[in-house]
């Protein structure tokens, strides 16, 4: 089990970036941040049941998932390891099975559609994850077949609500609001 916390749990290297950034917009399931892969559940918030499957070489698909998408992970260190937004790795093997270097990774995801954006503490979504050994490629959305995930995908990139009461332009807050306002709008001056 791991735990999804604020609709995600991640995908990460001990020593560096995993992958390049990607929005979520664009599959629906995982997009990278800060070279940290995310994963998009549906529950808000418990645990998940999460399945790692490290390859040799690219295994067949696994029919009966509702959602799947491949994408590229680079390996620093040779420990690609899932874990939980706020904790510690989850007791899985590593996802970087020969070492150091490029893989792909192909997530699936069931069961999104039970539970949106609740907190539960039944287990009521199952990943799984498979990787292996290969050169870059973008990711790819092979299967969209849950509500969830065609929300994802239509919500707008920058669909971030901040909000603050201290928005004046006198305020620090004001300010940085107004050169992330302009920023979002193309003005960098």
């Amino acid at each position: 089990m791991v735990r999804a916390e604020y609709h995600l749990f991640q995908i990460t290297d001990p020593q560096g970036p995993v992958a390049d950034d990607v929005d979520a917009t664009h599959n629906g399931l995982v997009s990278a941040v800060g070279g940290v892969i995310e994963v998009a559940t549906g529950i808000h918030t418990g645990n998940v049941r999460v399945t790692v499957e490290p390859h040799s070489q690219r295994p067949d698909p696994v029919p009966g998932w509702e959602e799947i998408v491949e994408m590229p992970c680079h390996s620093p260190s040779g420990e690609v390891l899932v874990k939980p937004m706020m904790d510690d790795p989850a007791d899985l093997p590593s996802l970087a099975s020969q070492g150091p270097g490029s893989y792909r990774l192909r997530v699936h995801a069931l069961g999104r559609d039970t539970a949106v954006d609740q907190s539960t503490d039944d287990v009521v979504e199952s990943y799984l994850i498979q990787s292996w050994p290969a050169a870059h490629q973008d990711a790819l959305l092979v299967k969209a077949a849950d509500s969830y995930g065609a929300q994802v995908r239509v919500r707008p990139a920058d669909d971030t609500l901040v909000i603050d009461h201290e928005d004046s332009p006198g305020t620090q807050t004001g300010r940085e609001r107004d050169i992330l306002r302009r920023a979002g709008h193309g003005d960098y001056s």
